[in-house]
């Protein structure tokens, strides 16, 4: 059985060669031999193979060896060189400043796949599936402050045919559509991460940046609309100091400046909290509604009203049906959450016997989770539509009405009192509020999970706070376009819950294209779900052609995202790019047999041979390629005929990807010994095994290339999107990043 090395590549900055810092510096714990020492106090690693075992990362190169004398830290360094140094006050503002901004912040992306990509690593932040409903239940459950009236006004006196359209949909459309994204993505990827594996390569990476906009749509139309709601409950109570009367723009504001300040503090999923909101809104709600239906029947005359005024303008049954059908999209906003509820499946738990590849008991309390709340949530519009529409003058749904954004608090100060009313608007504000934060733990949760392992984000946008600042802002300047109006951002909102329900009904009728075990596809599954895609697909284009505002926001944000992306892909792209280093037993005799060769010269002083590598472009496979690429080596370098070569050939996988795993085989091919190579891109590729074997034989390696024939910048686009092209000068470049010394950097020979 082959023998596998890992080395994991340090974080690397542009600094001199004894410059050290040693953070998260650590070897794979689960190997023995190894320390796993923390950030702040780098340990060592013992071994006695220096072949065996990674070693301590430290700053002279991403893949040091034991037994290499370890430079002071960097602070030491700095006093040696220039003595005693007192940075200015401004000096340690900006660096308590910036230390404070990327608190938390990784090196190595693929460990910042999201706070809820891994499975939690203890079992005390589980939760029943019901609790967790209440924290997607913020969003979801939220949407009864506004949605009523954002019904009355978009659909009328239909506006209850029209919600039991919506509910018919929800029911028999998005919910067995996410029961199945919960079987299929059950690690909390969500709907996205499907579709990207449907799509792999470049379609893949561009269809998630244009889900990412309408994602970022959704969530960040969730914060400005709840928190637009929030003010409008604010103003309309009766103990509100008239001062703040007219001022919901401000209100607005200091409600999204207070979530961003809660999250820059630092803010964790308070599950807890959000089962006693929920809870709590619900209760009040039901009351209200109570209240409501006895109204209705005390006064029964309000039905027959309605149902006349229906009769008067929709007078033919079917026009009427067709009416609420044309209508329905308007009210889509109404079926939000149901990809959060996917997306924080990994904090359900599930049965003892779960696994990270079989976890049916988490799958199971997800599927509870949704179709518990879409039956609750189904049951309080149909309810709220009804009472509303009967109960509520039709003017006082207008903008400035006072029951515009809050017709149910509208009802429980008429109905039950200022005091009550008082107490329904302080729950609704706060589970308003708490919606926002959801909708920003959902945002920080998806640029890590993508963008950066992507290679498509700046190295900042790892850490939290930064991106918080990123997020409120960018919520400020869409609650000033739409003047802190919840009626304006409705249809923003509706398109961005609409895509991604789309996108995960597509993800779902793909899915079922693909062979069970039985070598046979699921045509019901293919046809039903088909169906759904199509209602779905329909329902988006009536709500954009309605109200293309979602649009217009959907694709600044994508524009905006590709553009950044891919100037930070194109950045970023001589970066090393590997995370790790895997060596197969014959690889490490190959490197080991030639470290360990005749001396250079014959001089028997003791100095060990340079360690010769020849990149090849893998052609016919026959002896005579690599006879002829040995000669022509051996006469443009000048090679002796004696000293030993190492071919060095490498296997693109999937470009589109930024970093990835460095698999090194080796071959003997026709008596000459291969390192074949598995990357993602040639140059970054090299210039990893290169930093590896000057690591673990402790010789500077040279590596011989050819100039490779066509225009330099054609080739540079080659590289940056296929991952080859003039490989020689960018592996010069990836090392000159990754080895600052001179001295101690690879060297790179071109003929």
């Amino acid at each position: 059985m082959e023998a596998l090395v890992t080395t994991r590549p340090r974080y690397l900055a542009n600094a001199p060669d004894n410059v050290q810092p040693a953070e998260n510096g650590h070897c794979d714990p689960e190997h023995p031999g190894r320390e796993h020492p923390g950030p702040e106090h780098p340990g060592p690693i013992e071994r006695s193979d220096p072949l065996e075992h990674c070693g301590p990362f430290e700053r002279r190169g991403p893949f040091e060896t034991a037994g290499v004398p370890q430079p002071a830290p960097p602070s030491e360094r700095r006093q040696q060189v220039s003595g005693p140094a007192s940075p200015s006050r401004s000096g340690r503002y900006r660096h308590g400043l910036r230390a404070w901004l990327l608190q938390g912040l990784a090196e190595q992306s693929q460990q910042h796949a999201g706070p809820h990509a891994q499975p939690p690593a203890e079992a005390h932040r589980m939760h029943r599936w019901w609790r967790v409903m209440c924290l997607t239940g913020v969003d979801y459950f939220s949407t009864l402050g506004y949605q009523p009236g954002i019904a009355v006004l978009a659909a009328g006196a239909v506006s209850p045919v029209a919600t039991l359209v919506l509910i018919v949909l929800t029911l028999a459309g998005a919910l067995p559509v996410y029961r199945r994204v919960a079987h299929e993505s059950p690690h909390g990827e969500g709907s996205i991460a499907m579709l990207e594996h449907f799509l792999p390569w470049w379609a893949g990476k561009l269809l998630v940046l244009a889900l990412l906009g309408f994602a970022a749509t959704d969530f960040i139309i969730t914060m400005t609309l709840s928190a637009a709601d929030a003010s409008a409950h604010i103003v309309e109570n009766p103990y509100t100091p008239a001062v703040l009367h007219g001022e919901s723009m401000l209100i607005t504001l200091f409600l999204l400046a207070l979530l961003g300040a809660v999250f820059l503090r630092g803010f964790t999923e308070a599950v807890g909290l959000a089962v006693v909101l929920v809870v709590v809104y619900l209760s009040l709600n039901l009351v209200v509604m109570v209240a409501a239906f006895s109204k209705v029947v005390s006064e029964p005359h309000v039905i027959g009203d309605w149902h006349r005024l229906l009769i008067a303008q929709h007078p033919n049954p079917f026009l009427l049906v067709g009416f609420a059908l044309i209508v329905f999209p308007k009210l889509a906003l109404g079926m939000s959450g149901f990809e959060t509820g996917v997306a924080v499946m990994p904090l359900i738990r599930g049965d003892e016997t779960d696994t990270e590849a079989h976890p049916h008991g988490r799958i199971r309390g997800a599927r509870r989770l949704l179709t518990t709340a879409a039956l609750i949530m189904s049951c309080f519009l149909l309810a709220s539509s009804l009472v509303t529409v009967w109960l509520i003058p039709e003017q006082d749904f207008q903008t400035g009405g006072p029951a515009n954004g809050r017709a149910l608090a509208y009802l429980a100060h008429e109905l039950l009192g200022k005091a009550f009313g008082t107490a329904y608007d302080v729950s609704t504000i706060s589970i308003l509020w708490f919606a926002g934060a959801s909708a920003m733990a959902g945002l920080l949760n998806l640029v890590p999970r993508y963008l950066p392992r992507y290679g498509m984000a700046p190295r900042w946008t790892r850490a939290v706070r930064p991106l918080v600042l990123v997020f409120v802002g960018i919520g400020f300047l869409i609650t000033w376009v739409f003047d802190a109006s919840v009626d304006k951002q409705g249809g923003a909102y509706a398109t961005g819950v609409l895509v991604l329900i789309t996108s995960a009904s597509l993800a779902v009728t793909l899915s079922g294209l693909r062979r069970r075990a039985d070598g046979r596809r699921s045509t019901k599954r293919l046809i039903g779900f088909g169906l759904i895609t199509a209602v779905f697909i329909y329902t988006t284009i009536a709500n954009v052609f309605e109200r293309p505002d979602g649009l217009i926001i959907a694709s600044i944000f994508i524009v905006v995202i590709v553009t950044v992306s891919f100037i930070s892909r194109s950045v970023r792209a001589f970066e090393l790019r590997v995370t790790e280093v895997h060596a197969d037993a014959a690889a490490r005799e190959f490197i080991a047999d030639v470290a360990a060769t005749s001396r250079r010269d014959g001089s028997g002083d003791g100095e060990p041979a340079d360690l010769r590598l020849v990149a090849n472009e893998p052609d016919t496979g026959e002896a005579a390629e690599y006879r002829g690429k040995e000669a022509q080596i051996r006469r443009d370098a000048h090679i002796p005929a004696g000293d030993p070569l190492l071919f060095v050939e490498v296997a693109i996988t999937d470009a589109s990807e930024f970093e990835c795993a460095l698999d090194v085989t080796g071959l003997d091919l026709h008596g000459y010994r291969v390192l074949r190579l598995t990357s993602t891109s040639v140059p970054n590729a090299i210039a990893a095994l290169l930093l590896y074997v000057r690591d673990t034989t402790g010789t500077r390696p040279h590596i011989y290339f050819e100039w490779t024939e066509g225009n330099p910048f054609t080739n540079l686009i080659r590289f940056l999107i296929f991952g080859v092209g003039e490989v020689a000068p960018i592996t010069r470049e990836v090392l000159r990043e990754a080895e600052p010394d001179r001295s101690r950097r690879p060297a790179v020979h071109v003929g």
